[in-house]
Protein backbone atom coordinates (compact mmCIF):
# COMPACT_ATOMS: atom_id res chain seq x y z
CA UNK A 1 0.00 0.00 0.00
CA UNK A 2 1.35 3.41 -1.01
CA UNK A 3 0.41 6.50 0.94
CA UNK A 4 0.33 9.89 -0.78
CA UNK A 5 0.63 13.19 1.04
CA UNK A 6 0.02 16.50 -0.75
CA UNK A 7 1.09 19.96 0.33
CA UNK A 8 1.36 23.46 -1.09
CA UNK A 9 -2.21 24.57 -1.56
CA UNK A 10 -3.47 27.95 -0.49
CA UNK A 11 -5.31 31.16 -1.32
CA UNK A 12 -3.80 33.36 -4.03
CA UNK A 13 -4.90 36.11 -6.38
CA UNK A 14 -5.40 35.60 -10.08
CA UNK A 15 -2.12 35.64 -11.94
CA UNK A 16 -0.11 34.27 -9.03
CA UNK A 17 1.77 30.99 -8.83
CA UNK A 18 1.69 28.00 -6.51
CA UNK A 19 3.64 24.77 -6.36
CA UNK A 20 2.00 21.61 -5.11
CA UNK A 21 4.05 18.69 -3.83
CA UNK A 22 3.15 15.07 -3.30
CA UNK A 23 5.29 12.49 -1.56
CA UNK A 24 4.63 8.79 -2.00
CA UNK A 25 5.59 6.25 0.64
CA UNK A 26 6.70 3.74 -1.99
CA UNK A 27 7.67 3.31 -5.62
CA UNK A 28 5.12 3.97 -8.34
CA UNK A 29 4.90 3.60 -12.10
CA UNK A 30 3.28 6.97 -12.74
CA UNK A 31 1.89 9.89 -10.77
CA UNK A 32 -0.71 12.47 -11.59
CA UNK A 33 -2.70 15.41 -10.39
CA UNK A 34 -6.48 15.64 -10.52
CA UNK A 35 -8.77 18.37 -9.28
CA UNK A 36 -12.37 18.73 -8.24
CA UNK A 37 -14.16 22.04 -8.16
CA UNK A 38 -17.34 22.55 -6.12
CA UNK A 39 -20.29 20.94 -7.84
CA UNK A 40 -18.13 19.36 -10.54
CA UNK A 41 -16.67 15.95 -11.18
CA UNK A 42 -13.03 15.21 -10.54
CA UNK A 43 -10.93 15.91 -13.62
CA UNK A 44 -7.49 14.92 -14.78
CA UNK A 45 -4.93 17.75 -14.74
CA UNK A 46 -1.49 16.29 -15.50
CA UNK A 47 0.52 13.10 -15.32
CA UNK A 48 4.11 11.92 -15.45
CA UNK A 49 5.35 8.43 -16.23
CA UNK A 50 8.63 7.70 -14.52
CA UNK A 51 10.33 5.29 -16.91
CA UNK A 52 9.89 7.55 -19.95
CA UNK A 53 9.59 10.91 -18.29
CA UNK A 54 6.60 11.52 -20.49
CA UNK A 55 3.98 14.03 -19.39
CA UNK A 56 0.49 15.00 -20.44
CA UNK A 57 -1.91 17.78 -19.51
CA UNK A 58 -5.52 18.72 -19.79
CA UNK A 59 -5.89 21.44 -22.43
CA UNK A 60 -7.05 24.08 -19.96
CA UNK A 61 -3.69 24.11 -18.12
CA UNK A 62 -1.26 23.65 -21.00
CA UNK A 63 1.36 26.38 -21.00
CA UNK A 64 0.54 27.36 -17.40
CA UNK A 65 1.10 24.20 -15.33
CA UNK A 66 4.15 21.97 -15.28
CA UNK A 67 4.37 18.52 -13.71
CA UNK A 68 7.77 17.28 -12.65
CA UNK A 69 9.25 15.04 -10.07
CA UNK A 70 12.01 12.97 -8.64
CA UNK A 71 11.38 9.25 -8.94
CA UNK A 72 14.20 8.45 -6.53
CA UNK A 73 12.46 10.55 -3.90
CA UNK A 74 8.96 9.34 -4.84
CA UNK A 75 7.95 12.97 -5.18
CA UNK A 76 5.91 14.78 -7.81
CA UNK A 77 5.32 18.51 -8.17
CA UNK A 78 2.78 20.65 -9.95
CA UNK A 79 4.02 24.15 -10.72
CA UNK A 80 0.99 26.31 -11.40
CA UNK A 81 1.55 29.71 -13.00
CA UNK A 82 -0.86 32.38 -14.18
CA UNK A 83 -3.56 30.98 -11.96
CA UNK A 84 -7.17 31.77 -12.80
CA UNK A 85 -10.30 31.72 -10.61
CA UNK A 86 -11.47 28.68 -12.57
CA UNK A 87 -8.45 26.77 -11.26
CA UNK A 88 -10.05 26.86 -7.81
CA UNK A 89 -10.48 23.27 -6.67
CA UNK A 90 -9.27 20.57 -4.36
CA UNK A 91 -6.19 19.10 -6.00
CA UNK A 92 -5.51 15.40 -5.54
CA UNK A 93 -2.33 13.48 -6.10
CA UNK A 94 -2.73 10.02 -7.60
CA UNK A 95 -0.37 7.17 -8.38
CA UNK A 96 -0.37 3.98 -10.38
CA UNK A 97 1.46 0.76 -9.81
CA UNK A 98 3.07 -1.14 -12.67
CA UNK A 99 0.62 -3.47 -14.47
CA UNK A 100 -2.36 -1.59 -13.00
CA UNK A 101 -4.57 0.24 -15.49
CA UNK A 102 -6.10 2.74 -13.12
CA UNK A 103 -4.99 5.23 -10.51
CA UNK A 104 -5.01 2.97 -7.52
CA UNK A 105 -3.59 5.32 -4.90
CA UNK A 106 -4.97 8.72 -3.93
CA UNK A 107 -4.00 11.48 -1.55
CA UNK A 108 -6.39 13.39 0.67
CA UNK A 109 -6.29 16.54 -1.43
CA UNK A 110 -5.13 20.10 -0.94
CA UNK A 111 -7.29 23.19 -1.48
CA UNK A 112 -6.29 25.77 -4.07
CA UNK A 113 -8.36 28.94 -4.12
CA UNK A 114 -7.76 31.67 -6.69
CA UNK A 115 -9.48 34.99 -6.11
CA UNK A 116 -10.27 37.43 -8.89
Amino acid sequence: QVQLVESGGGLVQAGASLRLSCIASGRTYAMAWFRQAPGKEREFVARITWNSGGTSYVDSVKGRFTISGDNAKNTVYLQMNSLKPEDTAVYYCAARSLFVNNWNYWGQGTQVTVSS
